[in-house]
């Protein structure tokens, strides 16, 4: 193992620690996909897709990815405040690669994720979900997910470092997941949808990583879905990785 990815790994538990000392900082990792699940699974089953069961089999694999790029939001905020509590001061101080505390905030965000699909898909067995596949494919299932929320981290993580408090994290963040979720198959069939927006669904991330996710859970077509989905996913991190390392560099230095 390098020293940077071990260094990396040491702050990604020490994350991890912080989190078993304080386990009300999952309370809206768990809130959040369960929340959404009963709201939009009740209230809109019906009008989109005839009864709620029907809906279930759509929105509960898409409601896995939208929990994963909303739980990435978390390593956004942990650099943010610790850059406004010194901690990235007594950071620069060890002889520790400089990307390190960044990776190590993208890793310890991984538990958010477990935590949150956990949480959704208990409720959605709860409420008349079922995985038609079987266990490895929900377990790819789950993986994906995770996959997805550690490249997606890299957008808020940049957001982070760039802005100087939590709330503006926050807010700017949630600026772009509203219309990627909303514009997405998350919520209603891409053929529903007017056609310059239905162009942007069928190859928005949200909706490719989507349809990966519903074939793995309940049946239907994976490799063509899954490998776009991996592209963006790709693109997102060698976009937004060397630009978080460059913009925390700049700010520590």
């Amino acid at each position: 193992m390098t020293a940077h990815a071990r260094h990396a790994l040491l702050l990604a538990g020490r994350g991890s620690a912080k989190i078993g000392r304080d386990p009300a900082q999952l309370l809206d990792a768990v809130l959040q996909p369960v929340t959404t699940l009963v709201v939009f699974g009740f209230a809109f089953g019906g009008s989109v897709a005839g009864s709620t069961g029907a809906y279930l089999r759509d929105l509960v694999p898409g409601l896995l990815v939208q929990t994963a790029l909303v739980a990435s939001l978390s390593a956004g905020v942990t650099l943010n405040v610790d850059a406004g509590s010194g901690v990235i001061d007594r950071f620069r101080s060890l002889p520790i690669a400089r990307s390190a505390p960044l990776v190590g905030a993208v890793l310890a965000a991984g538990v958010r994720y477990v935590v949150a699909g956990t949480a959704l898909l208990v409720a959605a067995a709860v409420v008349g979900f079922r995985v038609q596949t079987g266990v490895l494919p929900l377990l790819a299932g789950l993986v994906l997910m995770v996959l997805t929320g550690l490249c997606l981290c890299w957008i808020p993580v940049l957001v982070g470092v760039l802005v100087r408090g939590p709330v503006a994290v926050q807010g700017i963040f949630l600026a772009l997941v509203v219309p990627l979720t909303f514009g997405s198959n998350v919520f209603v069939p891409t053929a529903s949808m007017p056609g310059w927006l239905a162009d942007w669904s069928a190859v928005s991330p949200v909706s490719l990583l989507a349809d990966a996710m519903r074939g793995l859970l309940v049946g239907g077509p994976v490799a063509g879905p899954l490998a776009g989905g991996l592209l963006w996913l790709a693109g997102t991190v060698a976009v937004f990785f060397p630009l978080a390392v460059r913009a925390y560099r700049n700010r520590v230095e």
